[in-house]
């Protein structure tokens, strides 16, 4: 609890903008435990109430997770660990920082790990955003940073996707003067879809000095037209990347990720964390992950084979959908996006959540053939009715 409140954190947020009284807010919230709501996809897809509603014999296609679960490799790896999880066992988390960094090419020093990417992703709004000093963010997009941002005071800017569904890099990048961080999630939740190289290398260029772009690999690996954003952080850009196991490696409830970026980057968002004890259960299972070569690309077939399978019935059905390049899908209800959620959930099947920006789309994770084969069913029993 002590790093929390080491003098020099304290001046950084006092430089950045927010006065004593707000840190001493914050400061008391963070003693009393409640210091920031955590958001990720989970808690977004479902508060309190929601949870138990949904029949614990639903098709659950509503948080993007991947129902294939942790590999066979990492399942066994995990299982190797658990009798030993009575110890602190930091060097499976060294063992996790080295093994993603020299696949990922890059020096140990530019992998902060963490348990999953929610948390980096909430302290680098912490770390880098302020009264002052705006979060720039993509409209539709994914809302934990903004939620994280208000919660502290920080100013935010909406930039409405482009016609195509990509971030529109230009735009964001003038958006504002002051903006402290860009966050570009890359392929984009909730629309699934992907913002070329070409697009980010100008964000990166052209962005606001001292502005950071924080740039959210959470679906990755599900696509085929993504470029990954690694080599400005082997440049030492002003970019972090955020990396997830929750996605492809179907690793959700475990919880293992990591930023990446230039260690003076890292250094003020780890300012903003404890100490690194994360899940010895975790790190084993995603390092047994990355050590399995055939396994992105052949999940990555899989859940394409599938998601076209749902595009090719819903284009002869004549139902609209913005096209993805990930494990989820923004559909077209006619109808209030809330509306069709609830009705779909009535014969069983759980959808995501909706978005200001497109209200009569509903967000629809693929998941296995069966499920989607129930999902087919009572979408088209509720379109009909």
């Amino acid at each position: 609890m002590r790093d929390y409140f080491e003098p020099k954190h304290v001046e950084e947020w006092l430089a950045g903008g927010f006065t004593r009284r707000d840190f001493g807010r914050m400061a008391a919230l963070w003693i009393a435990g409640a210091c920031l709501p955590f958001y990720n996809e989970s808690t977004l897809a479902q508060d309190l109430k929601s949870i138990s509603s949904i029949p614990p014999d639903a098709v659950r296609l509503n948080a993007n997770e991947n129902p294939m679960g942790p590999c066979l490799a990492a399942l066994e790896a995990i299982q190797k660990v658990v009798p030993q999880g009575g110890r602190y066992l930091f060097h499976l988390t060294q063992t996790f920082t080295e093994t993603l960094a020299a696949v990922e090419g890059l020096p140990a020093t530019h992998i902060l790990p963490a348990a999953g990417s929610s948390d980096p992703l909430h302290r680098c709004v912490l770390a880098f955003t302020s009264p002052s000093r705006a979060l720039v963010t993509a409209d539709p997009g994914y809302e934990a940073p903004e939620h994280a941002a208000r919660f502290v005071g920080s100013k935010v800017v909406r930039v409405p996707l482009r016609k195509d569904y990509a971030h529109d890099t230009r735009a964001m990048a003038r958006a504002d003067a002051n903006a402290g961080l860009i966050y570009v999630c890359n392929p984009n939740n909730p629309t699934g879809t992907v913002t070329c190289k070409e697009d980010l290398a100008f964000l990166v260029a052209q962005k606001p000095a001292g502005c950071v772009v924080l740039i959210d690999e959470a679906y990755l690996h599900f696509a085929r037209t993504a470029t990954p954003a690694t080599e400005w952080v082997a440049a030492n850009k002003d970019v972090i990347v955020l990396r997830t196991f929750s996605k492809l490696y179907g690793m959700a409830g475990l919880r293992a990720g990591a930023a990446l970026g230039r260690p003076s980057l890292l250094d003020k968002v780890r300012g903003f964390s404890g100490l690194p004890i994360l899940p010895s259960t975790a790190m084993a299972g995603a390092t047994a992950s990355l050590k399995d070569p055939s396994l992105v690309p052949e999940r990555r077939k899989i859940m394409a084979d599938i998601r076209e399978d749902l595009f090719a019935w819903m284009d002869k059905r004549g139902y609209a959908y913005i096209p993805s390049d990930a494990n989820m899908v923004l559909i077209d209800s006619k109808r209030p996006g809330r509306e069709m959620a609830a009705a779909l959930l009535q014969y069983k099947v759980a959808v995501g959540r909706t978005w200001a920006a497109l209200p009569h789309h509903v967000r629809v994770t693929i998941g296995t053939r069966d499920e989607m084969e129930k999902f087919k069913a009572a979408f088209e029993r509720v379109m009909n009715s």
